[in-house]
């Protein structure tokens, strides 16, 4: 990575939301939308407004975190209870559930937008995510909402670094999704499921375990960790205190994906 050209992007990042004149950033806590948010704020003050989705799909410390995030900066911060869970095409858990809730959800943001007096509704997406499987980018597009940090032509590595040189604390933050992308396509989402999957892997994440995924598969779930940490899963003992707690969670069967962590990995599917 060519570290001028990164700092270059941020110039060029920070001189189109300046152009903006407002901005409502849908923020997740993660750290492209933390990225954008923090040069938002430097460009725009008090015109930046920081809106994060709260619902069941959500790990509840990514919610807390967000606020925790926008208050220790200063920045204008709103909690949205998002409707996903209210839509039946959503809960059908069809191919398209990325598209049918950022499409809902970017409604609800245009309204908050709307009676805040912002003119841009922005969403932190970057220029890596044109090579993955995105339906919600395409509801983005729909309802106008910006992207700029694919814009300027920033990627995941650039943003990482920039985030590190900003000083924001989840600059090295594994990378998130919501809970129902744990759920097999056409299996139904319910708030049960997206509870268990929240338990687990808060679980493995408390005995260290800090990138993966719990996919569920009704009684089974399969967990997916990156290669380099299979050696920290595999010894008996922690082994046998993961299968103790996922069973007391609710599952019967607990098996590790031999393929490792990857990301997006029920699209294999499709």
């Amino acid at each position: 990575m060519d570290q001028k050209t990164a700092f270059d992007k941020k110039e060029k990042l920070s001189r189109r939301l300046q152009a903006y004149g407002s901005l409502l950033v849908a923020f997740s806590g993660g750290v492209d939308s933390s990225f954008l948010l923090a040069v938002a704020h430097e460009a725009l003050g008090d015109k930046a407004l920081a809106v994060t989705a709260g619902s069941a799909i959500h790990p509840p410390h990514e919610t807390e975190f967000a606020a925790r995030f926008a208050q220790e900066r200063g920045i204008r911060h709103l909690t949205l209870a998002s409707e996903e869970m209210n839509l039946p095409d959503f809960r059908a858990n069809p191919p398209q559930r990325c598209y049918i809730c950022k499409k809902a959800l970017l409604r609800q943001l245009k309204q908050i937008a709307s009676e805040q007096g912002l003119i841009h509704l922005a969403h932190g997406a970057n220029a890596d995510d044109a090579f993955d499987f995105r339906p919600g980018a395409r509801a983005a597009l729909e309802e106008g909402a910006v992207a700029p940090l694919a814009d300027v032509g920033l990627t995941k590595q650039e943003i990482r670094f920039l985030a590190r040189d900003l000083g924001l604390p989840n600059w090295d933050k594994p990378s998130g999704a919501c809970l129902a992308s744990r759920i097999p396509y056409h299996e139904p989402i319910i708030a049960e499921k997206l509870l268990m999957i929240y338990k687990a892997e808060n679980a493995l994440s408390e005995l260290g375990i800090a990138q993966c995924r719990v996919r569920h598969h009704g009684s089974m779930a399969r967990i997916e960790v990156l290669e380099t940490d299979f050696p920290k899963i595999m010894p008996a003992d922690l082994r046998n205190r993961i299968v103790e707690k996922f069973k007391q969670i609710g599952y019967q069967y607990v098996t590790l994906d031999l393929a490792g962590y990857v990301s997006g990995s029920l699209n294999r599917v499709l």
